[in-house]
């Protein structure tokens, strides 16, 4: 969504909508950048949207841990640190060791076709390589991918709080690749894990599929923690 196509002409609740939907993206995407004030005029100016829906936006954001307000500064995008990179991924790798055999378990042959054309899809999507070559497409197909794996849990609930996790996560890898880090290609091969772990769901192999999981996550923790000791977080934000 372009933030010049926002539209007065509709309610005020649908222009907050708009305004989260757009601001969300830029910060999960980190375009905007962790600590960044985010003032409300210059915001305004930006989407073309009113002081309140956009005050609305940005209280919902907080609410999802995107954005922090500070009674003297205002809003800013939340800062990012190496406990809560932890933090996250151990809720992640928890909430996932639970999601998956419910998968493995309650999933049919639908299941397993999307979970294939999912990985099929991953899998001819070339793999970004560093700032200068980040890939949207690669993105939003590995998301999907490790979507598909848990569709089949059950749990409306999991799945939306699973969502969460993974937008922050996310963040996290998406800072790394867009803004600073070189190529990584030759310390792991991401399809193969990608290719062992689908393999092992659809031989409905729960123990180690969830073993896969973990270790598919906690590498990409540990890949990001490294980043972020040789990047110092203030150096992140503006």
């Amino acid at each position: 969504m372009d933030p010049q196509n926002i539209t007065s002409s509709i309610n005020p609740k649908t222009l907050a909508s708009q305004a989260q939907g757009i601001l969300r993206n830029e910060i999960l995407s980190g375009h905007l950048l962790p600590g960044e004030r985010l003032r409300t005029k210059d915001l305004q100016a930006r989407y073309g949207v009113g002081l309140s829906p956009l005050r609305e936006s940005l209280q919902r954001l907080s609410t999802e841990g995107l954005v922090v307000l500070d009674e003297q500064r205002g809003f800013a995008v939340a800062p990012i640190s190496l406990s809560e990179l932890k933090d996250v991924t151990v809720a992640r790798v928890a909430l996932e060791s639970a999601m998956l055999p419910l998968a493995i378990q309650l999933g049919d042959a639908d299941w397993e076709g999307d979970v294939v054309a999912a990985f099929h899809r991953l899998s001819r999507t070339d793999l970004p390589t560093g700032a200068d070559d980040y890939k949207s497409e690669w993105e939003s197909r590995h998301r999907a991918f490790h979507n598909a794996l848990l569709s089949a849990c059950g749990s409306a609930w999991l799945l939306r709080i699973h969502g969460q996790l993974v937008d922050q996560t996310e963040r996290y890898r998406k800072i790394r690749m867009k803004h600073y880090a070189k190529s990584t290609s030759g310390a792991r091969d991401v399809n193969a894990e990608h290719r062992v772990l689908m393999d092992a769901v659809l031989q409905r192999g729960t123990d180690r599929a969830v073993a896969l999981m973990r270790e598919h996550l906690e590498a990409t923790y540990l890949a990001t923690a490294s980043w972020m000791q040789t990047f110092p977080t203030q150096e992140l934000s503006s």
